[in-house]
């Protein structure tokens, strides 16, 4: 069983998760050519999220968390403009 992590307790986390997730999902059906472009740069994108919230909580203080908060949030716009690209 997995350890229950605090991080794991929070709605951002677990939303960010789901993108992430559905992310790797739906990237699964990108061309094979852009195995190496928006799939991988898209995907590193969207882990980055949930990857810097549970840094962020695993540093001391809510002011750290609030600085991996914004990375992360530049993460996502990230994955915003790569998922805007590939439509």
């Amino acid at each position: 069983m997995v350890e229950d992590k605090g991080y794991r307790k929070l709605l951002v986390w677990q939303k960010a998760d789901e993108f992430a997730y559905q992310v790797y999902i739906v990237t699964k059906t990108f061309p094979k050519n852009e195995i190496y472009g928006v799939t991988s740069q898209l995907r590193r994108a969207a882990l980055s999220v949930p990857m810097n919230i549970v840094e962020g909580y695993g540093r001391q203080g809510r002011n750290e968390l609030k600085y991996f908060a914004n990375i992360a949030l530049g993460s996502l716009a990230e994955a915003e403009y790569l998922i805007d690209f590939s439509l």
